[in-house]
This record gives structure tokens, C-alpha cells and sequence, in this order.
């Protein structure tokens, strides 16, 4: 109500209002911009109050942590366990994935039920770093002794990857008998050392049985002692059916 005395001021026409956009580090305010559609007329905000002060700008999260992956997921219908590895970034893929949890999956990786809850992110890691150390352990355990049991043992193992058979105590019986564990043992005398052919090595392997049955991966010397059992037994497995079988001159 006006007071007394006084006279209401004309009415003016109506102000129009737009928005006006400021840039405040890449998040975009949106302030009053008044203007006045006659001349004379127009309206400054109170310095006392300016509209940047009353804005509260929402924290930017790091790039790091929008891409963190869940702890677990909930397989949904069309999920394979290579996809979820790939969405989520599992380090070592799928088959990690998969060993961590192996218990709620069950024997065939290929079969995910939609609602199973799995395992992501320190279980995969834990699962990978498992694995790595499983085959860290492996490395190592190849190590043999320089003696006749670690030529042995290191044979055997060679053997079964080439699927030779034989076993322990048949190489062990018939190198006693051959050459009493030298590796360097030569036989000088018999009908193959008269044709220039002699018997070598543990086995005591004339050249040409030994080039003929030589194991790739082992030595081309026929002196050396694994590479001297291991062909002597792959001999001996096409000949009689396995170093076990032989107990005499072969």
C-alpha cells in the first residue's frame, strides 16, 4: 500500500528475463539476466548480494574411481564369463574370473545362471596371483641333482612329455648293468667297436641308435646323460615295448 501523499509510480512494461549462462571451470551457472524493454528503465543486482557466492558446485570424482569395478556382479540372461571379464576389466581374464569362482559355478565355465552372484576385483587378482605362483613353483621344481638320480628324474620327465614309457628302477637296473653309472663309459671290444661303432654313455648307445631315437630338447651329445637315457628308452619303447622289459644285452 502506498503512503500517503503519495502517487503509485506508473507500471512499466514487463520486464522480459532470459537466461544468461557464466562458465565457472566447466560447470555451466545459470543467472538472471534482466532487461528492460524501454529505455531508462533498467535494474542492477544489489552488490551485496551477488548469485556466484550462493552456489555450492557438486565434487568431481577422479576419473580412477568412476572406473573402479564392483566387488561382485549378478549375471544377468546373455552373460558369459569372457564379457563380464571384459566389461569389468578382471586382470586375467575369464579363466581368473572363473577360478575365483569356480565353488558357485561349478564344472562347466560355459554354464552362468542369470542372478549368480560373482566374485570381481581382489578375488580375480587373488585367483591370478595364485595361479602365477603355481607356476612360479613349477619353474623352480625343475631343478635336478648333477648325479645319477637327477639324470634319471630329469629323463622320466622328459619321457612323459614325449609319451616314452619307462620307469625308475627299469632305467636304474639296466644302467647298473651297462656302464655301473659312468657316463662316460666307452666299450672298446665288441663287434660294434670293431665296425667303428662303439657303445657310449650310461646306456651305452652306439652313435647311429642314438641319432636315430634322439629326444628333441636334449643334448645332441651321446655322452651327455640325459640325453643318453632318454634315447636309449625311446630305443628300447619301439623295440620291446619299454626300458622295463629289457634285462640283458638289447
Amino acid at each position: 500500500m502506498p503512503g500517503l501523499g503519495k502517487h503509485r509510480r506508473p507500471k512499466q512494461r514487463p520486464i522480459a528475463r532470459k537466461l544468461a549462462f557464466a562458465g565457472t571451470g566447466g560447470a555451466a551457472l545459470a543467472l538472471p539476466l534482466i532487461s528492460a524493454t524501454t529505455a531508462g528503465a533498467a535494474v542492477t543486482q544489489p552488490a551485496s548480494a551477488p548469485a556466484a557466492a550462493t552456489v555450492t558446485l557438486p565434487a568431481v570424482k577422479p576419473a580412477v574411481e568412476k572406473a573402479a569395478a564392483p566387488l561382485t556382479y549378478s549375471v544377468t540372461v546373455g552373460d558369459t564369463l569372457s564379457k563380464i571379464a571384459v566389461e569389468h576389466s578382471v586382470s586375467g581374464g575369464w579363466q581368473a574370473l572363473y577360478e575365483s569362482n569356480r565353488n558357485a559355478i561349478g564344472g562347466n565355465p560355459s554354464i552362468i545362471r542369470p542372478g549368480l552372484k560373482l566374485s570381481l576385483g581382489a578375488a580375480a587378482k587373488a585367483a591370478v596371483a595364485k595361479a602365477t605362483a603355481t607356476t612360479a613353483a613349477a619353474k623352480t621344481a625343475t631343478t635336478y641333482a648333477n648325479n645319477l638320480d637327477g639324470w634319471i628324474r630329469q629323463s622320466l620327465d622328459i619321457m612323459a612329455q614325449h609319451g616314452i614309457p619307462g620307469s625308475y628302477n627299469g632305467i636304474h637296473r639296466n644302467v647298473m648293468r651297462e656302464s655301473s653309472g659312468n657316463p662316460l663309459a666307452i666299450n672298446n671290444w665288441d663287434s660294434n667297436a670293431a665296425a667303428g661303432i662303439p657303445s657310449k654313455g650310461l646306456l651305452q648307445v652306439i652313435d647311429p641308435t642314438f641319432r636315430a631315437y634322439h629326444v628333441p630338447g636334449t643334448s645332441t651329445d651321446s655322452y651327455d646323460p640325459v640325453a643318453n637315457i632318454t634315447a636309449a628308452c625311446n630305443y628300447a619303447a619301439a623295440r620291446y615295448g619299454s626300458i622295463d622289459n629289457v634285462n640283458g644285452p638289447y
